[in-house]
């Protein structure tokens, strides 16, 4: 970088501040148009740099100004110039996954990210599969509105991108083209929950069925002892058997799609994390021991892992289950992390878990990856509701009414009879506080951002998004707050 008055200042044009940059003497801002935002690039007329980009152009005294639409291929073309926003893996630093459904989130989380000083790594580029079909998503495009986004506020002290909850190859493959580093893989469809009720002699007939790699007989775990820590872990037969017919179908998955994932890969560095918080009953200790084990014997390399912890982790909401408990367990799952690992704990649907974020820091010893989506969609339904209280209404009227099949999906305690109606509500912003009305707010996202009227209209989806394009501070601003409530208790150690 070289310091000197930046020559787009004298432009009469308006800038994101935090956006001017130079390299190698070409000069690019964020500038804020009539007709939208636009990247704009000042270089010397022989630069071979302005190429890459298309735009406008201008000349400005003997150098070339272009102004350009913030498209794909501009965006790849900023990325190989400034390479601070290109993704990158994260290792075993504290974390936290910023999911964004709207694409343009971004600039608050990176805000909340600067307050923390360096001691919470982030991951801006986050969306899962099933959310971007519920939003009409690509993986380009959650990436390219994370790169905007980063650009905008000049964060450039790196970042990740998480492609969540992955079930299938052709899902590796989509995100690995577009530069995702992070890969969850979700093995979710192959976990077998019969083994929680089955008898002795009913998980021995189950687990003649498994496939021969992947055989109790082959994992070696047989009797054997684990002292970890504070934990003494024997798996005799029963122990062993509930273990596989309950995750060995899931972990060969993981093990097929780590393999898939590093053959394509080749020499690209990426990091993965294991999912399987998304089961019927709690993961045992003794059944983490037995998943770390048997995917680092199928030669599975990860980063992080989300068992399913006890209690319950609705979306959008605290902590549903006894504190005590939960400390308990997170400390025995955290001490298998560190003996067999080290790897993270995971804490999956975790926004708005602020009950638990000081005991997940304090046992995991900041060994934590935080995972938020959700919650960045409520505070921009927070934003609307002090900017436009009538739309807010009409999106409240319609998630009531979609509510009951929109849950389906999802582990929401959240019932329409505990949910103000539309006509009781005095407060529309503090009806984001409401449990019942969070939850049913959160769930119909999908729906609110991808239904249209009979004459193929938008519903909602375009005055959402101009609402928030027509206020970005206040919903940066909204952000920053939010997260920083969420990212305080894992900036250090107690």
């Amino acid at each position: 970088m070289h310091t000197i008055q930046f020559g787009l200042t004298s432009t009469n044009l308006a800038f994101a501040p935090r956006s001017l940059t130079l390299q190698n003497y070409v000069e690019y801002g964020l500038a804020r148009t009539d007709a939208g935002p636009r990247l704009a690039v000042l270089a010397p007329n022989a630069s071979t740099v302005l190429p890459a980009f298309s735009g406008e152009r201008s000349e400005l005294a003997g150098q070339t100004l272009l102004l350009c639409p913030l498209t794909p291929a501009n965006a790849a073309a900023l990325r190989a110039q400034l390479t601070w926003l290109l993704p990158r893996p994260l290792g075993l630093e504290t974390s936290a996954g910023l999911g964004d459904r709207l694409g343009l989130a971004t600039p608050g989380h990176v805000r909340a990210i600067r307050a923390t000083h360096g001691t919470v790594a982030p991951i801006f580029t986050q969306q899962s599969i099933r959310e971007m079909t519920r939003t009409g998503r690509t993986p380009q495009q959650v990436m390219d509105d994370a790169t905007w986004g980063i650009f905008e506020e000049g964060w450039q002290a790196g970042f990740g991108a998480d492609a969540d909850h992955l079930k299938t190859t052709e899902d590796i493959d989509a995100c690995l083209s577009i530069g995702f580093t992070f890969f969850t893989i979700d093995p979710g469809a192959h976990v077998d929950n019969r083994a929680e009720s089955a008898t002795l002699s009913e998980l021995r007939t189950l687990a003649e069925d498994l496939p021969a790699e992947i055989q109790p007989s082959a994992s070696g775990l047989q009797d054997k002892t684990f002292d970890i820590e504070a934990l003494s872990l024997t798996f005799n037969e029963a122990t062993l058997l509930k273990a596989a017919v309950k995750y060995g179908k899931a972990v060969a998955h993981v093990a097929a799609m780590y393999h898939h994932l590093a053959a394509s890969a080749g020499t690209r560095p990426f990091e993965l994390e294991v999912s399987v918080d998304e089961t019927d009953q709690p993961t045992t200790h003794a059944e983490h021991v037995y998943i770390a084990s048997e995917l680092k014997r199928l030669g599975v390399h990860w980063v992080s892992l989300a068992p399913r912890y006890i209690g319950r982790f609705e979306k959008g909401v605290d902590y549903i289950g006894d504190l005590e408990a939960f400390e308990a367990d997170i400390a025995g799952h955290a001490a298998i992390a560190r003996q067999i690992g080290p790897y993270k704990l995971s804490l999956h649907s975790g926004s708005d878990k602020f009950s638990i974020y000081p005991a997940a820091m304090r046992q995991t010893r900041g060994l934590v990856h935080l995972k938020t989506a959700g919650t960045s969609y409520l505070e921009a339904l927070r934003t609307i509701a002090a900017v436009d209280v009538n739309f807010f209404r009409e999106i409240y009227t319609f998630a009531r009414e979609r509510y009951d099949t929109d849950k389906a999906s999802y582990h929401v305690s959240a019932e329409l009879g505990r949910a103000p109606l539309p006509q009781e509500v005095t407060d529309w912003p503090a009806l984001l506080d409401q449990f019942d009305a969070r939850e049913i707010l959160h769930v119909t996202f999908g729906s609110v951002l991808t239904g249209k009227t009979e004459n193929g209209a938008w519903h909602f989806y375009d005055r959402f998004v101009n609402i928030l394009k027509a206020n970005p501070e206040a919903y940066a601003v909204n952000l920053e707050k939010h997260f920083g409530r969420h990212l305080q208790p894992f900036m250090g150690m107690e």
